[in-house]
Protein backbone atom coordinates (compact mmCIF):
# COMPACT_ATOMS: atom_id res chain seq x y z
CA UNK A 1 0.00 0.00 0.00
CA UNK A 2 1.22 3.26 -0.77
CA UNK A 3 1.47 6.63 0.55
CA UNK A 4 -1.22 7.92 -1.25
CA UNK A 5 -3.59 4.77 -0.93
CA UNK A 6 -3.10 5.01 2.55
CA UNK A 7 -4.40 8.58 3.41
CA UNK A 8 -6.77 7.51 1.27
CA UNK A 9 -8.08 4.64 3.59
CA UNK A 10 -7.27 6.81 6.61
CA UNK A 11 -9.78 9.69 4.98
CA UNK A 12 -12.57 7.15 4.96
CA UNK A 13 -12.21 6.11 8.15
CA UNK A 14 -12.42 9.21 9.61
CA UNK A 15 -15.03 9.99 8.00
CA UNK A 16 -17.56 6.61 8.48
CA UNK A 17 -16.25 7.39 12.30
CA UNK A 18 -18.18 10.98 11.91
CA UNK A 19 -21.31 8.95 11.40
CA UNK A 20 -21.08 7.79 14.69
CA UNK A 21 -18.59 8.84 17.60
CA UNK A 22 -16.63 11.24 15.95
CA UNK A 23 -12.86 11.73 17.15
CA UNK A 24 -12.09 14.28 19.81
CA UNK A 25 -9.27 16.65 20.15
CA UNK A 26 -9.51 17.42 23.77
CA UNK A 27 -10.07 13.82 25.57
CA UNK A 28 -9.16 14.80 28.86
CA UNK A 29 -11.27 18.26 28.89
CA UNK A 30 -10.31 18.98 32.76
CA UNK A 31 -6.40 21.02 32.78
CA UNK A 32 -3.50 20.24 34.18
CA UNK A 33 -3.69 22.43 37.53
CA UNK A 34 -1.40 25.34 36.87
CA UNK A 35 -0.89 25.80 40.84
CA UNK A 36 -2.31 23.12 42.95
CA UNK A 37 0.21 20.27 43.92
CA UNK A 38 2.84 22.58 41.91
CA UNK A 39 6.60 22.11 43.18
CA UNK A 40 9.49 24.28 43.18
CA UNK A 41 13.35 23.55 42.90
CA UNK A 42 16.19 25.18 43.16
CA UNK A 43 18.98 25.04 40.05
CA UNK A 44 21.98 26.31 38.97
CA UNK A 45 23.59 26.92 35.36
CA UNK A 46 26.25 23.62 35.26
CA UNK A 47 27.87 24.15 31.76
CA UNK A 48 27.53 25.81 28.23
CA UNK A 49 28.14 24.09 25.20
CA UNK A 50 30.00 27.17 22.67
CA UNK A 51 28.20 27.86 19.52
CA UNK A 52 29.25 25.77 16.37
CA UNK A 53 31.38 27.89 14.16
CA UNK A 54 29.35 29.13 11.33
CA UNK A 55 26.02 27.83 12.85
CA UNK A 56 23.35 30.23 13.74
CA UNK A 57 21.42 27.53 16.20
CA UNK A 58 22.85 26.88 19.27
CA UNK A 59 23.90 23.36 20.45
CA UNK A 60 21.49 20.44 19.29
CA UNK A 61 21.60 18.27 22.84
CA UNK A 62 19.97 15.31 23.16
CA UNK A 63 20.97 13.21 25.72
CA UNK A 64 23.55 13.94 28.93
CA UNK A 65 25.16 10.78 30.76
CA UNK A 66 27.35 9.87 33.47
CA UNK A 67 30.51 7.63 32.34
CA UNK A 68 31.47 6.68 35.88
CA UNK A 69 34.80 5.25 35.03
CA UNK A 70 36.45 7.91 33.82
CA UNK A 71 34.64 10.55 36.00
CA UNK A 72 33.22 12.17 33.07
CA UNK A 73 29.91 13.39 31.86
CA UNK A 74 29.21 13.14 27.94
CA UNK A 75 26.64 15.14 25.98
CA UNK A 76 25.74 14.89 22.36
CA UNK A 77 25.04 17.49 19.87
CA UNK A 78 22.70 16.25 17.38
CA UNK A 79 24.69 17.44 14.18
CA UNK A 80 27.53 14.49 15.05
CA UNK A 81 29.69 15.69 18.16
CA UNK A 82 29.91 14.54 21.32
CA UNK A 83 31.21 16.77 24.41
CA UNK A 84 32.96 15.51 27.48
CA UNK A 85 32.34 17.75 30.47
CA UNK A 86 33.84 17.65 33.86
CA UNK A 87 32.17 16.28 37.02
CA UNK A 88 31.97 20.34 38.11
CA UNK A 89 31.28 21.22 34.99
CA UNK A 90 33.94 23.55 34.60
CA UNK A 91 35.52 22.11 31.63
CA UNK A 92 33.73 21.48 28.58
CA UNK A 93 35.86 19.47 25.77
CA UNK A 94 35.13 18.20 22.19
CA UNK A 95 35.38 14.12 22.48
CA UNK A 96 34.38 13.40 18.70
CA UNK A 97 33.53 15.07 15.85
CA UNK A 98 31.27 12.61 13.75
CA UNK A 99 31.65 15.10 10.76
CA UNK A 100 34.87 14.33 9.79
CA UNK A 101 35.28 12.47 6.79
CA UNK A 102 37.86 10.41 7.84
CA UNK A 103 35.18 8.28 10.34
CA UNK A 104 33.28 7.70 7.16
CA UNK A 105 29.84 8.16 9.07
CA UNK A 106 28.26 10.70 6.89
CA UNK A 107 25.72 12.12 9.44
CA UNK A 108 22.92 13.76 7.83
CA UNK A 109 21.64 16.66 10.24
CA UNK A 110 20.04 19.08 8.10
CA UNK A 111 15.92 17.95 8.98
CA UNK A 112 15.23 19.01 12.21
CA UNK A 113 14.75 15.60 13.72
CA UNK A 114 17.81 14.05 11.99
CA UNK A 115 21.18 13.44 13.47
CA UNK A 116 23.25 11.74 16.29
CA UNK A 117 20.01 10.68 18.16
CA UNK A 118 22.12 8.67 20.82
CA UNK A 119 24.68 7.05 22.43
CA UNK A 120 25.72 5.21 25.03
CA UNK A 121 29.19 4.02 27.05
CA UNK A 122 29.32 -0.04 27.58
CA UNK A 123 29.04 -0.82 31.47
CA UNK A 124 32.32 -2.08 31.12
CA UNK A 125 33.81 0.72 28.99
CA UNK A 126 36.85 1.53 31.78
CA UNK A 127 37.45 -1.96 32.88
CA UNK A 128 40.74 -3.71 31.16
CA UNK A 129 40.70 -7.09 30.13
CA UNK A 130 36.60 -7.18 29.47
CA UNK A 131 34.98 -7.62 26.42
CA UNK A 132 33.18 -3.78 26.51
CA UNK A 133 36.47 -2.02 27.35
CA UNK A 134 36.88 1.25 25.63
CA UNK A 135 33.46 0.55 23.97
CA UNK A 136 30.75 3.28 22.93
CA UNK A 137 28.00 2.73 20.93
CA UNK A 138 26.17 5.84 18.75
CA UNK A 139 22.83 5.67 16.54
CA UNK A 140 22.61 8.12 13.51
CA UNK A 141 21.09 8.87 10.83
CA UNK A 142 23.34 8.74 7.60
CA UNK A 143 23.16 10.14 4.13
CA UNK A 144 25.37 7.44 2.84
CA UNK A 145 23.17 4.81 1.40
CA UNK A 146 26.02 3.07 -0.49
CA UNK A 147 25.98 -0.15 2.30
CA UNK A 148 22.70 -2.50 1.78
CA UNK A 149 20.63 -1.86 4.47
CA UNK A 150 20.15 -5.31 7.31
CA UNK A 151 16.93 -4.41 8.47
CA UNK A 152 13.80 -2.82 5.72
CA UNK A 153 10.33 -1.21 5.93
CA UNK A 154 7.36 -2.18 4.91
CA UNK A 155 6.61 0.13 2.27
CA UNK A 156 8.68 0.65 -0.56
CA UNK A 157 9.56 4.36 0.62
CA UNK A 158 13.70 4.93 1.67
CA UNK A 159 14.37 8.52 2.41
CA UNK A 160 17.61 7.37 4.23
CA UNK A 161 19.66 5.20 6.44
CA UNK A 162 19.73 4.49 10.30
CA UNK A 163 23.05 3.49 11.44
CA UNK A 164 24.33 1.62 14.95
CA UNK A 165 28.01 2.13 15.24
CA UNK A 166 30.07 0.50 17.73
CA UNK A 167 33.62 2.77 18.45
CA UNK A 168 36.98 1.40 20.50
CA UNK A 169 38.72 3.66 22.33
CA UNK A 170 42.23 2.65 22.70
CA UNK A 171 42.45 4.74 26.28
CA UNK A 172 39.24 5.49 27.46
CA UNK A 173 40.66 8.03 29.76
CA UNK A 174 41.68 9.95 27.30
CA UNK A 175 41.14 13.46 26.58
CA UNK A 176 39.68 12.88 22.87
CA UNK A 177 39.25 9.77 21.65
CA UNK A 178 41.77 7.58 20.21
CA UNK A 179 40.55 4.62 17.87
CA UNK A 180 39.60 4.00 14.49
CA UNK A 181 37.19 3.88 12.42
CA UNK A 182 33.41 2.55 13.99
CA UNK A 183 32.41 -1.02 13.25
CA UNK A 184 28.74 -0.50 11.74
CA UNK A 185 26.56 -3.49 13.65
CA UNK A 186 23.09 -2.90 12.05
CA UNK A 187 21.69 -0.40 8.83
CA UNK A 188 18.07 0.19 8.59
CA UNK A 189 16.79 1.31 5.71
CA UNK A 190 14.80 4.19 6.81
CA UNK A 191 11.38 5.25 4.91
CA UNK A 192 10.83 8.65 5.79
CA UNK A 193 12.27 12.14 6.89
CA UNK A 194 10.85 12.20 10.50
CA UNK A 195 10.35 9.82 13.29
CA UNK A 196 14.12 9.07 13.08
CA UNK A 197 14.08 9.26 17.25
CA UNK A 198 15.97 6.36 19.35
CA UNK A 199 17.03 6.15 22.97
CA UNK A 200 20.14 3.61 23.09
CA UNK A 201 20.68 2.67 26.85
CA UNK A 202 21.72 0.20 28.99
CA UNK A 203 20.14 -1.15 31.90
CA UNK A 204 21.82 1.00 34.78
CA UNK A 205 20.04 -1.19 37.26
CA UNK A 206 22.01 -4.43 36.12
CA UNK A 207 25.23 -5.23 37.86
CA UNK A 208 27.47 -8.18 36.65
CA UNK A 209 26.17 -11.85 36.57
CA UNK A 210 22.17 -10.31 36.02
CA UNK A 211 20.44 -11.60 32.69
CA UNK A 212 20.53 -7.59 31.68
CA UNK A 213 23.57 -6.95 31.92
CA UNK A 214 25.74 -5.65 28.81
CA UNK A 215 22.42 -5.59 26.52
CA UNK A 216 21.56 -2.74 24.79
CA UNK A 217 18.10 -1.20 24.29
CA UNK A 218 16.98 1.24 20.73
CA UNK A 219 13.85 2.75 20.82
CA UNK A 220 12.67 2.50 17.36
CA UNK A 221 10.09 5.06 15.86
CA UNK A 222 7.50 4.33 13.53
CA UNK A 223 9.53 5.33 10.37
CA UNK A 224 7.50 8.56 9.96
CA UNK A 225 5.08 10.24 7.86
CA UNK A 226 1.96 10.44 9.71
CA UNK A 227 -0.33 7.86 10.87
CA UNK A 228 2.20 4.57 10.87
CA UNK A 229 1.24 4.74 7.02
CA UNK A 230 2.34 1.29 6.77
CA UNK A 231 1.33 -0.15 9.99
CA UNK A 232 4.69 -0.72 11.07
CA UNK A 233 4.42 -0.36 14.96
CA UNK A 234 2.06 -3.47 14.91
CA UNK A 235 3.58 -5.56 13.03
CA UNK A 236 6.57 -7.66 14.69
CA UNK A 237 8.24 -8.23 10.83
CA UNK A 238 9.49 -4.72 11.24
CA UNK A 239 11.75 -3.06 13.10
CA UNK A 240 10.48 0.33 13.29
CA UNK A 241 7.49 1.51 16.11
CA UNK A 242 9.24 -0.91 18.61
CA UNK A 243 11.83 -1.19 21.64
CA UNK A 244 14.59 -3.33 20.78
CA UNK A 245 17.08 -4.65 22.67
CA UNK A 246 20.51 -6.44 21.70
CA UNK A 247 24.08 -8.03 22.72
CA UNK A 248 26.33 -5.49 21.28
CA UNK A 249 28.88 -7.84 21.66
CA UNK A 250 27.41 -11.22 20.67
CA UNK A 251 27.15 -12.79 17.19
CA UNK A 252 24.14 -14.71 16.36
CA UNK A 253 22.03 -11.73 14.69
CA UNK A 254 20.82 -12.44 10.98
CA UNK A 255 24.39 -10.36 10.01
CA UNK A 256 26.31 -12.05 12.49
CA UNK A 257 27.38 -8.71 14.14
CA UNK A 258 25.62 -8.36 17.69
CA UNK A 259 23.64 -11.11 18.97
CA UNK A 260 19.70 -11.71 19.95
CA UNK A 261 19.81 -12.55 23.98
CA UNK A 262 18.26 -15.98 24.62
CA UNK A 263 15.50 -13.84 27.48
CA UNK A 264 13.85 -11.50 24.49
CA UNK A 265 10.47 -12.59 23.80
CA UNK A 266 10.52 -13.83 20.45
CA UNK A 267 14.23 -15.27 20.67
CA UNK A 268 13.07 -18.49 19.92
CA UNK A 269 11.07 -18.46 17.17
CA UNK A 270 7.88 -19.31 18.86
CA UNK A 271 6.19 -16.48 16.42
CA UNK A 272 8.43 -17.42 13.18
CA UNK A 273 7.44 -13.85 11.07
CA UNK A 274 8.68 -11.71 14.17
CA UNK A 275 12.12 -10.22 14.62
CA UNK A 276 14.23 -11.97 17.27
CA UNK A 277 15.24 -8.17 18.47
CA UNK A 278 12.20 -7.33 19.82
CA UNK A 279 11.59 -6.47 23.12
CA UNK A 280 8.55 -4.67 22.72
CA UNK A 281 6.34 -3.04 20.33
CA UNK A 282 3.41 -0.36 19.12
CA UNK A 283 5.29 2.67 19.31
CA UNK A 284 5.29 5.53 17.80
CA UNK A 285 7.88 7.92 18.42
CA UNK A 286 9.54 6.65 21.89
CA UNK A 287 12.31 9.53 23.54
CA UNK A 288 13.96 8.19 26.19
CA UNK A 289 13.63 4.92 28.50
CA UNK A 290 14.27 5.01 32.06
CA UNK A 291 14.08 3.11 35.40
CA UNK A 292 13.22 3.04 38.65
CA UNK A 293 15.69 2.06 41.12
CA UNK A 294 13.51 1.09 44.01
CA UNK A 295 11.23 -1.65 41.88
CA UNK A 296 13.30 -2.41 38.23
CA UNK A 297 10.44 -0.50 36.69
CA UNK A 298 10.91 0.36 32.96
CA UNK A 299 9.45 3.84 31.69
CA UNK A 300 9.35 5.17 28.13
CA UNK A 301 7.95 8.65 26.93
CA UNK A 302 6.26 8.39 23.15
CA UNK A 303 5.43 11.67 21.52
CA UNK A 304 1.85 11.44 20.01
CA UNK A 305 0.66 12.09 16.67
CA UNK A 306 -2.19 15.16 17.00
CA UNK A 307 -4.01 14.11 20.21
CA UNK A 308 -2.42 12.21 22.71
CA UNK A 309 1.46 12.36 24.64
CA UNK A 310 2.15 9.42 27.19
CA UNK A 311 4.58 7.98 29.63
CA UNK A 312 4.28 3.90 29.75
CA UNK A 313 5.53 1.42 31.42
CA UNK A 314 7.22 -1.41 29.35
CA UNK A 315 7.93 -4.96 29.71
CA UNK A 316 8.87 -7.60 27.53
CA UNK A 317 6.55 -8.75 25.00
CA UNK A 318 4.46 -5.55 25.54
CA UNK A 319 2.01 -3.95 23.02
CA UNK A 320 1.88 -0.08 23.56
CA UNK A 321 -0.89 0.28 21.39
CA UNK A 322 0.33 2.41 18.15
CA UNK A 323 -1.41 2.64 15.97
CA UNK A 324 -4.44 1.17 16.57
CA UNK A 325 -4.45 2.93 19.88
CA UNK A 326 -3.17 6.45 20.51
CA UNK A 327 -2.99 6.76 24.78
CA UNK A 328 -6.07 5.45 26.58
CA UNK A 329 -8.30 6.25 23.10
CA UNK A 330 -8.75 4.44 19.44
CA UNK A 331 -6.47 5.77 16.68
CA UNK A 332 -8.45 6.82 13.73
CA UNK A 333 -6.07 8.13 11.12
CA UNK A 334 -6.59 10.49 8.20
CA UNK A 335 -8.63 14.35 7.52
CA UNK A 336 -7.08 17.46 7.26
CA UNK A 337 -5.22 17.04 10.94
CA UNK A 338 -4.02 13.50 10.32
CA UNK A 339 -6.19 12.03 12.41
CA UNK A 340 -7.81 11.85 16.17
CA UNK A 341 -8.87 9.88 18.79
CA UNK A 342 -12.45 7.75 19.97
CA UNK A 343 -13.27 7.50 23.32
CA UNK A 344 -16.25 5.69 23.37
CA UNK A 345 -14.33 2.55 25.11
CA UNK A 346 -10.75 3.71 26.49
CA UNK A 347 -8.39 1.14 27.12
CA UNK A 348 -10.88 -1.69 26.53
CA UNK A 349 -8.07 -4.24 25.15
CA UNK A 350 -6.64 -5.97 27.71
CA UNK A 351 -3.62 -7.47 25.59
CA UNK A 352 -2.49 -3.44 25.50
CA UNK A 353 -0.49 -1.96 28.12
CA UNK A 354 -1.86 1.59 28.27
CA UNK A 355 0.11 4.78 29.71
CA UNK A 356 0.89 5.59 33.41
CA UNK A 357 0.09 9.12 32.35
CA UNK A 358 -0.76 11.15 29.29
CA UNK A 359 -2.16 14.71 28.17
CA UNK A 360 -3.48 15.97 25.20
CA UNK A 361 -2.28 18.63 23.22
CA UNK A 362 -5.28 21.28 23.88
CA UNK A 363 -4.50 21.71 27.55
CA UNK A 364 -4.26 25.58 28.09
CA UNK A 365 -0.74 25.14 29.58
CA UNK A 366 0.36 24.56 25.92
CA UNK A 367 0.38 27.53 23.50
CA UNK A 368 1.99 25.21 20.04
CA UNK A 369 3.11 22.05 19.37
CA UNK A 370 3.53 19.11 22.08
CA UNK A 371 5.27 16.45 22.28
CA UNK A 372 6.14 14.58 25.63
CA UNK A 373 9.99 13.69 26.66
CA UNK A 374 10.73 12.05 29.88
CA UNK A 375 11.99 11.48 32.39
CA UNK A 376 13.53 10.23 36.10
CA UNK A 377 12.03 8.78 38.97
CA UNK A 378 13.96 10.32 41.61
CA UNK A 379 14.61 8.05 44.79
CA UNK A 380 17.18 10.26 46.53
CA UNK A 381 16.49 12.18 49.02
CA UNK A 382 18.96 15.56 48.66
CA UNK A 383 16.30 17.03 46.67
CA UNK A 384 13.14 16.01 49.27
CA UNK A 385 10.02 17.49 46.97
CA UNK A 386 10.84 15.46 44.25
CA UNK A 387 11.38 12.25 46.39
CA UNK A 388 9.24 8.98 45.02
CA UNK A 389 8.31 11.16 42.10
CA UNK A 390 8.13 10.38 38.23
CA UNK A 391 9.16 13.26 36.42
CA UNK A 392 8.78 14.00 33.08
CA UNK A 393 8.32 16.75 30.74
CA UNK A 394 6.72 18.63 27.19
CA UNK A 395 9.40 18.94 24.91
CA UNK A 396 8.39 22.48 23.17
CA UNK A 397 7.15 24.28 26.12
CA UNK A 398 9.40 22.93 28.52
CA UNK A 399 6.76 21.99 31.15
CA UNK A 400 7.67 20.01 33.76
CA UNK A 401 5.98 17.15 35.28
CA UNK A 402 5.74 14.50 38.26
CA UNK A 403 3.28 11.67 39.19
CA UNK A 404 3.83 9.77 41.97
CA UNK A 405 6.09 6.63 41.54
CA UNK A 406 4.30 4.59 44.23
CA UNK A 407 0.81 5.10 43.10
CA UNK A 408 1.46 4.90 39.57
CA UNK A 409 -1.83 6.84 37.91
CA UNK A 410 -3.98 4.53 35.10
CA UNK A 411 -4.30 7.07 32.22
CA UNK A 412 -5.11 10.65 32.27
CA UNK A 413 -3.78 13.50 33.29
CA UNK A 414 -5.75 13.93 36.29
CA UNK A 415 -2.50 12.98 38.14
CA UNK A 416 -0.34 15.23 36.69
CA UNK A 417 1.67 18.18 38.72
CA UNK A 418 3.57 21.01 37.80
CA UNK A 419 7.29 21.58 38.64
CA UNK A 420 8.63 25.12 38.19
CA UNK A 421 12.44 26.38 38.38
CA UNK A 422 13.20 28.74 41.51
CA UNK A 423 14.71 31.76 39.96
CA UNK A 424 15.72 33.71 42.57
CA UNK A 425 12.45 33.34 44.67
CA UNK A 426 10.52 33.74 41.59
CA UNK A 427 9.15 29.91 39.85
CA UNK A 428 9.56 30.25 36.38
CA UNK A 429 9.21 28.00 33.68
CA UNK A 430 12.58 26.72 31.55
CA UNK A 431 11.11 28.75 28.47
CA UNK A 432 10.88 31.22 30.89
CA UNK A 433 14.42 31.08 31.54
CA UNK A 434 15.64 30.68 27.96
CA UNK A 435 14.03 33.55 26.91
CA UNK A 436 16.01 35.25 29.60
CA UNK A 437 19.07 33.97 28.73
CA UNK A 438 18.48 34.76 24.93
CA UNK A 439 18.44 38.16 25.52
CA UNK A 440 21.75 38.00 27.61
CA UNK A 441 23.14 36.34 24.63
CA UNK A 442 22.10 38.89 22.14
CA UNK A 443 20.06 36.36 20.29
CA UNK A 444 16.10 37.13 19.98
CA UNK A 445 13.87 35.14 22.32
CA UNK A 446 13.41 31.53 21.53
CA UNK A 447 9.52 30.11 21.24
CA UNK A 448 10.28 26.96 22.27
CA UNK A 449 12.82 24.74 24.41
CA UNK A 450 13.56 21.68 23.15
CA UNK A 451 13.50 19.83 26.39
CA UNK A 452 15.62 16.89 27.21
CA UNK A 453 17.08 15.22 30.63
CA UNK A 454 20.42 13.85 31.94
CA UNK A 455 21.50 11.84 34.34
CA UNK A 456 24.36 12.33 36.38
CA UNK A 457 26.83 10.94 39.27
CA UNK A 458 24.88 10.82 42.37
CA UNK A 459 21.64 11.08 40.62
CA UNK A 460 21.95 14.27 39.71
CA UNK A 461 18.87 15.11 37.55
CA UNK A 462 20.17 17.58 34.53
CA UNK A 463 17.64 19.88 32.30
CA UNK A 464 19.29 20.35 28.66
CA UNK A 465 17.54 22.07 25.78
CA UNK A 466 18.50 23.21 22.06
CA UNK A 467 17.96 26.90 22.67
CA UNK A 468 20.13 28.68 24.77
CA UNK A 469 23.30 26.04 25.04
CA UNK A 470 22.92 25.81 28.77
CA UNK A 471 22.63 23.05 31.04
CA UNK A 472 21.01 23.36 34.50
CA UNK A 473 21.18 21.10 37.25
CA UNK A 474 18.79 20.85 39.96
CA UNK A 475 19.96 21.43 43.03
CA UNK A 476 18.88 20.71 46.94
Amino acid sequence: MNRFTSYLIGGVLLASCALGQSPVRDPFPKPIQATEGAITVNFVEFASLPDMPGESQPQRMMLLINEPGTGRLFVNDMRGVLYSISHDGKTVKQYLDMRDQAWHVGVRSGHNEQGLQSFAFHPQFNERGRRGYGKFYTYLDTGNLEPKADLQPLGDSHDHDMILLEWTAKNPAAATYDGGTPRELVRFAHPFQNHNGGHLTFNPLAKPGDPDFGLLYMGMADGGSSGDPYGQAQSLRSPFGKIMRIDPLGTNSANGKYGIPASNPYAKGSNSDALREIYASGVRNPQHLFWDSKNGNMFMSDIGQNTIEKISLVTSGANLGWNVWEGSGKFVAGGARGGGVIMTEPRSDPKITYPVVEYDHQDPLFQFNVATIGGYVYRRTEIPQLTGKLIFGDNPSGEIFYAYADNLPKGGQDAIRRVLLNDHGTPKTLLQLIREKNAKQGKAPSFRCDLRFGEGPNGQIFILNKRDGTIRLLVP
